[in-house]
């Protein structure tokens, strides 16, 4: 029977990439502006049409 050991993280040099600090931070500007963009639609929605979808005005700030 094979062991592996799997407690090592997957890229341990990458936490010393300057690459990869600049791509977290470019994911996590896309990610907030994505939010961002959804809050805005479903703000425009009216009631009706947040009702059709199961949600309310409340909800939008949680999403």
């Amino acid at each position: 029977m094979a062991v592996f050991e799997t407690s090592r993280a997957l890229n341990e040099g990458a936490r010393h990439n300057p690459l990869n600090l600049v791509t977290r931070a470019f994911g996590a500007i896309m990610d907030w502006n994505d939010r961002r963009m959804t809050r805005k639609a479903l703000s425009a929605l009216t009631a009706r049409e947040l009702e059709d979808i199961g949600l309310n005005r409340g909800d939008i700030t949680n999403i």
